[in-house]
Formats: structure tokens, C-alpha cells, sequence
């Protein structure tokens, strides 16, 4: 982890904030040739292919009536696992669900004379989520992305997770979700998008998943709708000379465990403060980590403190980044809030630790990476419904503005244009 003095400087002109800047940038010729060979075997070939591949990534062999996960299997982990854990997934998924209903959007009309205009929102029919199987299934993970569907209404929503383990399966049971297939990789995501004889075609594809699954999100983009091509996981925190350093170096590990890509960025008033948080981190908490060379890695290459002059530069460097996940731990940490442009998730005070916002306390986790939070947002509600423009005319309303669309519509040289407006004139004068 690297301490940077930029007290009196220009971040702008530091070599390890450019760094962590193209960090976004991901290497992905070397995989896009095979991930659009995938793709299109799967288009063609359907579950030929989806069988194939799943043999050959993931070491099963499957016939197609097994790449479906019997209901019973999902109901059966939902009983197998601990009272405890069942409890919490449980009041997770309440949670949840109770956050997103605030996010519903209801249609409306506004009404002129001989006008009714309006906005009709209407719920996605089919949504596929993907959830990473082996060390990486999280149940969080399909809370997190099924949640928000089915409080938008969405009809059916299904999951592809490669070797699904009990609790990824019993939360799926939780969320209502009775239809799982045990299909990973750039092949999960091209039967969800283009549909095989087992695996129907959905609306939207959500969840996250490596290079491979992250590319082919993109690459089917257009036959259906994704949710973003997530990059790895960060975090950065403001601090001043308050903030308790145990607590500190607690959140900034708790995104290193995540993978070597992973940033744990600190931005701090106090040189006192950088150097102890730097300090338990390698000499406490990484002695004895069971992810402790994961963790070593990530903040080796992308692990940073940023001791800064004052507060309004560390928003200033924290806008500059555009983080996932942003902790204020300052003593008036709502005083920074109006000065936050970009940021996945806020998270303000000592006690808003970023894992409860990972699991339980009610916001989305699936946040945007890599500087994306310039310009999106949080899975929402708002991610699986459609809108239509309802417009309804009469005779009285039509009068009302037709002069305009002619003249605009000659001013385009867009002939029928014009002449849809004229013809109902002409019938009006008969």
C-alpha cells in the first residue's frame, strides 16, 4: 500500500492516481475472439453447444434435461442449511425488496385541451440473472440482482449459476425464482440471450461474472438488455484525524479480499492517520488472512493513501476517481455530502460500514466500477420496466397544433410528413 503526499500539489499530476484511472481500462482483445466464438456456437448450435462448452470449462458432462436444476434441489438447500443463515438471508431479502418498493415508478396523464398524454411504465417479461458458481456464489448476489425485478413486476425471472452451491440455491428459493440452469461462462449468457431448446430467450441479463461472462454481456447487447460490464470491485474512503484507524484498515481489506484487481483507496487530512492504518493492516490484520495473498496483491499494485490538504480536495480526488463504494468517516460527514458528483454507494459515518451495505442493510450492491459512476447508477426497479407514450388527439386538440407540424415538417423536407397532417385537414374542409 502506497502513501502519496499530495498536500500542496496537483492531483492531477500524480503518477498513482493516473494509475488507478487505467485500472478501468480492461485488456480484452485476447478474449473477445473466443468469447464471440462461443456465441455464435451457441446461436447455431443451441444446447449442442451450451453442453459442449459446459464439459469443457467446467469439467461436467450434462444431458439437456440436466442443465435444469430440479425445483426440489432449490427447496431441498433452503431446509439443509443452518436456522441462522436461512434467518438472515431471509431478513436480507426483506430488506431489500422494502428499499426497491420506494424506486416504483407509476404511469401518468397530462391532460390539454383535446389532448391526453401520457407515460405508460410497463415490467420486463423475462429477466436472466447470472451468478458466478465455485468460490465466488454468493447468495447476496442473487438477492441483490433478483429483488429489484420482481418488485418492478417482472413475470419471470430466471438464473444461470455453473455448479450452484446450497446457499446460492436456497436464496434463489427465498426470492421465488423456480427455474435455475447449472450453465456458466460466455455460454450462460448466450442462451439467455438468443434462447436454446432448454434455456428460454430473456429480456435482460443481469449479474456479475469474469472477463469472459463480462464480454459477452457486451457482445449480446442489442438482442437483449444488460445491466453493465462490471469491472472489480473498490472502495475509497475519506478521512480526517477522527477516524478510528482499526476501522479504517477494516473497510479498505474488506474490498482487497475481493481479487488482485481490486482498489482500497484512502484519502486523508492526517499523515498520522495514513501511516496506522497502513500499519494494522500488514502487521495485524493480514497476519494469519485466510485471503491474505489476494488481499496483499490488490493493495501492493492498487492499494493507495492520498494525504490531502483539506476535505474539499479529498471530495475533489474522490469525484476525479468516481468510486463503487464511498465511506465518509469524518467528523461531520453529511457537511461533504452536497460536494459527492460521482459515487456508486455513500456511505456516511463510522458505523456505515460498506459490508452491511453488501449484505443487509437495503440498497443495491450491484453499483457501477471503473469510473462508471460518472454516469449510471445502482441496479434499481428502475432496470426492469419499459415505458411507452400513450398520446390520444381530437379534433379540437389536432387544431390546436397542426399548423406547427406543417411547418416544421417543411422546414425538415419531409414530405409525408406534412401530408399526414394535410390529409386529415383536406377530409375536415370536405
Amino acid at each position: 500500500m502506497k502513501i502519496v503526499d499530495l498536500r500542496g500539489k496537483s492531483y492531477l499530476h500524480s503518477k498513482e492516481l493516473d494509475n488507478l484511472i487505467k485500472r478501468s481500462e480492461m485488456e480484452v482483445e485476447q478474449f473477445e475472439g473466443s468469447v464471440k466464438e462461443i456465441l455464435k456456437n451457441v446461436k447455431e448450435r443451441r444446447d449442442k453447444a451450451v453442453i459442449e462448452y459446459t464439459e469443457k470449462f467446467d469439467g461436467v458432462k450434462l444431458t439437456p434435461e440436466e442443465l435444469i436444476v430440479p425445483f426440489s434441489e432449490l427447496e431441498k438447500a433452503y431446509e439443509s442449511i443452518d436456522e441462522d443463515t436461512r434467518w438472515a438471508l431471509e431478513v436480507a431479502y426483506e430488506r431489500v425488496r422494502k428499499f426497491h418498493e420506494a424506486q416504483k415508478e407509476n404511469s401518468f396523464f397530462v391532460e390539454e385541451e383535446g389532448m391526453l398524454l401520457g407515460q405508460k411504465v410497463i415490467p420486463m417479461e423475462r429477466a436472466g440473472l447470472y451468478v458466478p458458481g465455485g468460490k465466488a456464489a454468493y447468495p447476496s448476489t442473487v438477492i441483490m440482482n433478483a429483488a429489484p425485478a420482481i418488485v418492478a413486476g417482472v413475470k419471470e425471472i430466471v438464473m444461470c449459476s455453473p455448479n450452484p452451491n446450497v446457499y446460492t440455491l436456497a436464496a434463489a428459493y427465498i426470492c421465488g425464482i423456480e427455474t435455475v440452469y447449472r450453465v456458466g461462462g460466455a455460454q450462460a449468457i448466450g442462451a439467455m440471450a438468443y434462447g436454446t431448446e432448454t434455456i428460454k430467450k430473456v429480456d435482460k441479463i443481469v449479474g456479475p461474472g469474469n472477463i469472459f461472462v463480462a464480454l459477452a454481456k457486451k457482445n449480446v447487447y442489442g438482442y437483449v438488455d444488460i445491466d453493465s460490464i462490471a469491472g472489480p470491485s473498490e472502495i475509497l474512503v475519506i478521512a480526517d484525524e477522527t477516524a478510528k484507524p482499526e476501522w479504517v484498515a477494516a473497510d479498505l481489506l474488506s474490498q482487497a479480499e475481493h481479487d488482485e484487481l481490486a482498489a482500497a483507496i484512502l484519502i486523508t487530512t492526517s499523515e498520522k492517520l495514513a501511516n496506522e492504518v497502513k500499519d494494522i493492516i500488514y502487521n495485524k490484520y493480514l497476519v494469519n488472512f485466510s485471503r491474505e495473498s489476494i488481499a496483499r496483491k490488490s493493495l501492493e499494485t492498487y492499494g493507495h493513501a492520498f494525504i490531502v490538504d483539506d476535505l474539499e480536495t479529498a471530495t475533489e480526488v474522490s469525484n476525479y476517481i468516481a468510486p463503487e463504494h464511498l465511506e465518509i468517516i469524518t467528523q461531520e460527514p453529511f457537511r461533504l455530502l452536497d460536494k459527492i458528483k460521482h459515487a456508486g454507494a455513500i456511505f456516511l459515518g463510522e458505523y456505515a460500514t460498506e459490508p452491511l451495505g453488501d449484505y443487509i442493510l437495503g440498497p443495491n450492491h450491484v453499483l457501477p466500477t471503473g469510473r462508471a459512476a460518472r454516469f449510471s447508477s445502482p441496479l434499481g426497479v428502475y432496470d426492469f420496466v419499459k415505458k411507452s407514450s400513450v398520446i390520444y388527439v381530437t379534433e379540437e386538440g389536432f387544431n390546436r397544433v397542426e399548423k406547427y407540424a406543417r411547418q416544421l415538417a417543411t422546414a425538415e423536407g419531409l414530405e409525408a410528413h406534412r401530408l399526414g397532417v394535410e390529409v386529415r385537414l383536406k377530409d375536415k374542409k370536405s
